[in-house]
């Protein structure tokens, strides 16, 4: 049986891409000649920062589902609403398509994030023998989906700005407002930490034959006496 082909890289071309707007250059090039960012083949120091973003996102997600996400002051109540809460009380006064939205873009989407970047990180740490251009579609879908799971902020800010009727109703955001978009945005700077590079080297590292050594190598048997 036949040893996979290696596929050939720009690494193996001499070729360096910029990982913002993809242009190529010769390898030992320092700066992009188009968009000026620095050029590096490989950052090996890529999944430290990924896993360091994410823990640092995971923490501020937690608080951001336990504490109010905004708080109603009324003449006689004061009502504050957690994320799922008011995702609730939406669906309860009969907002139901409203409700959806608000937990698919605050609570799956985010979660989702979570488990995808420790995916990513965790297969190419492992070498996992998964299909690259299906963790690449992946990876590219994180990169777009990130930006909407700030909705329930927006949402909070919104309410806050327009909802002021001095003592008959006012609208505050809660400390969830806070951890919640530190959160997205510590998630978003982790997909992007992660060089996407990696995914193919994982492949390939493992597609190469491995030589034998001279040690190693059979002894061909002479002609019999």
């Amino acid at each position: 049986m036949s040893a996979p082909r290696h596929t050939p890289t720009a690494q193996d071309a001499g070729l360096v891409g910029c990982t913002v707007c993809a242009k190529v250059w010769p390898r030992g090039t320092e700066f992009c000649g188009r968009c000026g960012e620095p050029l590096r083949s490989r950052d090996t120091r890529s999944l430290s920062r990924v896993w360091a973003y994410w823990i640092a996102g995971w923490f501020c997600y937690v608080p951001a589902n336990l504490y109010p996400m905004l708080r109603t002051q009324m003449l006689q109540s004061d009502q504050a609403s957690t994320i799922v809460g008011g995702a609730l009380d939406l669906y309860a006064h009969g907002a139901a398509g409203v409700a959806l939205i608000v937990l698919v873009a605050s609570v799956a989407i985010p979660i989702a994030k979570f488990v995808a970047i420790a995916y990513l990180a965790i297969s190419v740490r492992r070498g996992w023998q998964t299909s690259g251009h299906r963790r690449m579609q992946l990876y590219e879908f994180v990169e777009f989906i990130g930006r909407w799971s700030m909705i329930d902020v927006f949402v909070v800010a919104i309410l806050s700005a327009l909802v002021q009727l001095s003592v008959v109703a006012s609208i505050h955001p809660g400390p969830a407002a806070l951890t919640f978009a530190l959160s997205v945005v510590l998630t978003m700077m982790s997909a992007r930490s992660f060089d996407s590079r990696m995914i193919w080297d994982s492949l390939e590292q493992d597609s190469v034959p491995e030589e034998v050594s001279p040690a190693d190598a059979p002894i061909p048997e002479g002609p019999s006496a």
